[in-house]
């Protein structure tokens, strides 16, 4: 056995992100009662706030934005786009967001039988998350993940971010694991698996959307089920 130490990207790789957000986001929509407040159908409040959510992140990646800019900015965007300029609208939807997200449970399908399968062949099993520990651990313990990882490491926590190669440099640290021994299982081709490529460890590209890879990951699956016939 090649591997020992498996890491785990958590969202979008096991963890729905996006079905659970736009679970969340659906809730918001009622409970703040947004239909008469931006006069528009749920999906284009949706589709806005996809975009500007996006844009946020990408700046929070290259540390161009806090995290609690983040936050309640995409939020902000997505109203002034119904012209809302309301910021204590914006920063109660944040607060509220972040609040039922993590109790949200879709996972992608085989998330738990894979799980299960890699625990019964004795593989050690962590996470390596760009995510707020909070929020994280909120969503490991609602979907009754917690008990298959024996470490989580956030970019909270390690205070760098993937695709940095010192988060991974902190996990390896963290975890006792060897390089060699460690693979990276990840959805994201910049965080992930170029994050595996720049600490030296061996990937797996966990391909849901059917994106063709510009980098070269050490195996490809489609889905999770396909990881049996690597490990």
């Amino acid at each position: 056995m090649k591997y020992k130490h498996l890491f785990f990207d958590l969202d979008h790789t096991i963890w729905d992100f996006d079905a659970n957000a736009k679970a969340t986001l659906t809730d918001l929509f009622v409970l703040f009662e947004l239909d008469k407040k931006v006069a528009a159908p749920f999906e284009d409040f949706y589709r806005k706030y996809l975009y500007h959510n996006e844009i946020l992140w990408d700046k929070y990646h290259n540390g161009l934005i806090s995290s609690d800019d983040l936050k309640w900015k995409r939020m902000w965007r997505t109203l002034l786009d119904f012209k809302i300029g309301d910021e204590n609208l914006s920063r109660e939807l944040s607060a509220k967001f972040l609040e039922i997200l993590p109790t949200k449970k879709l996972l992608f399908p085989h998330t738990i039988e894979i799980l299960e399968y890699l625990l019964a062949k004795n593989y050690t099993l962590h996470l390596i998350t760009n995510g707020f520990e909070k929020t994280q651990w909120s969503k490991l313990n609602n979907s009754g993940l917690t008990k298959y990882f024996t470490h989580m490491i956030t970019s909270e926590i390690s205070n760098s971010l993937k695709p940095k190669k010192e988060i991974f440099d902190y996990a390896l640290n963290k975890t006792g694991a060897s390089l060699k021994e460690s693979i990276m299982l990840g959805d994201n081709l910049d965080a992930d698996i170029q994050g595996a490529i720049n600490a030296g460890m061996d990937s797996v590209f966990v391909n849901h959307i059917n994106a063709t890879p510009a980098i070269k990951p050490t195996y490809i699956v489609y889905h999770l089920k396909e990881l049996e016939a690597i490990f």
